[in-house]
């Protein structure tokens, strides 16, 4: 029912040059694995059979070389030395499902449902699909993308599912913050409110799923704030028009990785996670980061 994700990695990520000039910012190390990686498993638990990446033009050959290349000259070399065990990271990341990599429509304007619209071609007659921000990790056991297939399975006749995180009340200013319809689904997301007239402590970030009629909402015709492309007006007309776009709160720990201070705080929790460093040091690290 739900085969396809399209992950988006197509910005500048002009807050990480100049080391973004030359890869994209979703091939940063999680320890010895790049963020889009970790969303690439992360679709591989909820059963996807498809993944579209929507890259710049510089990104997308590091990326097919990434998933494609199987390094057959490392490979024999550690064979030769006894350490053929060493390369099974890479056959994993081989054996993913069928991984495709587009550059984004460069005639689109600027935003980030601009990735999506790229992408539209690829999941247009889909019953459904999944899109995934590359800024945006999640650690848990029950992951977002699993939460949200399990739902549309209960419930297919949703418009669309998106995933929210409570957050504390000083940070609101910051992000998208959803409101309620009485009967508990979306009624809008507003962006960055001031603290007083947020109307929940509920944060929109990048895990959606969709219906191909979030393209009648998602057109280069319709711009919003600044002149760009959001998301999350598409999504807000598609609730006030049409309805039925349920809020699922996440059971996982969501991390942004959007700028270089709060990548090196999602690097930590990373390792917290994974055991690699002990919980009460993580925990000094990120208070003194706060």
């Amino acid at each position: 029912m739900v085969k396809k994700a399209i992950i988006t990695d197509a910005g500048f990520a002009s807050r990480y040059l100049p080391i973004t000039k030359t890869i994209p910012k979703g091939m940063l190390p999680m320890g010895n694995k790049p963020i889009m990686q970790l969303i690439v498993e992360e679709c591989v638990k909820a059963d996807i059979k498809e993944i579209i990446i929507v890259a710049t033009p510089e990104g997308r050959p590091i990326y097919e070389d990434y998933f494609n290349n199987s390094v057959n000259r490392i490979r024999k070399q550690l064979e030769s030395q006894g350490k053929i065990d060493r390369y099974k990271p890479v056959e994993e990341v081989l054996n993913f499902p069928k991984i495709v990599v587009i550059e984004q429509d460069q005639s689109l304007p600027y935003g980030n449902g601009s990735p999506i619209l790229s992408a539209k071609g690829f999941v247009e007659h889909e019953e459904a699909f999944l899109v995934i921000y590359s800024d945006d990790l999640v650690l848990g056991e029950k992951t977002d993308s699993q939460l949200l297939v399990e739902e549309y399975k209960k419930d297919k006749n949703v418009n669309a599912i998106i995933i929210a995180t409570g957050i504390e009340k000083e940070q609101v200013s910051k992000y998208g913050i959803i409101k309620m319809k009485d009967d508990g689904k979306l009624e809008t997301i507003i962006e960055k409110p001031e603290i007083n007239e947020a109307p929940s402590n509920l944060a929109s970030y990048g895990r959606y799923l969709l219906k191909p009629m979030i393209f009648k909402y998602l057109r280069k015709d319709l711009l919003g704030k600044d002149n760009e492309l959001w998301t999350v007006d598409a999504i807000t007309k598609l609730a006030k028009i049409n309805g039925n776009v349920k809020v699922l709160e996440s059971r996982a720990k969501w991390v942004t990785t959007g700028d270089p201070d709060n990548y090196f705080k999602a690097y930590i929790s990373y390792l917290e996670y994974n055991n690699k460093i002990k919980s009460n040091i993580a925990k000094s690290i990120l208070e003194n980061l706060s």
